[in-house]
């Protein structure tokens, strides 16, 4: 019944091979497992990943008639850039807005913007000097949906000679409908 090679060993030969067997079973089986535990935990990420995705696409389908609304909105209300001389009105209305609410404008500048497949733009860039709920006032009037202006780039922070005043660094565009659109 025993093979030839283990009846030849004697007893302290049979207890090694007997531990060396158990040792590389045990090792064998460590590294299967963890690679089936891999392998699951990569199918329990996918399938949350997937999960998420599949979450994100129904709420886009429950909202497809909003998002259509907004579309078409946007078609009808979006400017069209005429010039560049926009941006100028576009710093124009900005300084009328600071002066309604006591905010100075210090360091304007004006330009053209990007043009991407969902706008072009002007932008202006200023920095502002005023107390807090002025600012606040300010950056509300300035940002409305029918305005299409957007905040590309702010900086706020107190004013180290005085600390009941904001220093801002803004950098605004408003953005048209694309060119060809």
């Amino acid at each position: 019944m025993m093979p030839a090679w283990y009846q030849r060993m004697n007893q302290r030969e049979r207890r090694l091979v007997l531990i060396v067997a158990g040792a590389l079973f045990l090792l064998i089986n460590l590294v299967i497992w963890s690679k089936l535990f891999g392998i699951l935990g990569n199918a329990r990420t996918e399938l949350a990943l997937r999960k998420a995705t599949r979450d994100e696409q129904d709420v886009y389908i429950k909202e497809r008639d909003l998002w259509t609304r907004r579309d078409q909105w946007l078609k009808q209300h979006q400017p069209t850039l005429k010039s560049a001389v926009e941006a100028s009105t576009l710093l124009d209305q900005v300084k009328q807005i600071a002066g309604k609410h006591n905010v100075l404008i210090e360091n304007p500048a004006i330009g053209a913007g990007d043009s991407t497949p969902d706008h072009q733009s002007v932008f202006a860039s200023f920095e502002t000097k005023s107390p807090w709920p002025p600012l606040v006032h300010f950056l509300f009037d300035v940002q409305q949906p029918e305005a299409f202006v957007v905040f590309e780039s702010v900086q706020l922070q107190v004013d180290s000679g005085d600390p009941t005043m904001m220093r801002g660094k803004f950098k605004i565009a408003r953005w048209f409908v694309p060119s060809g659109g």
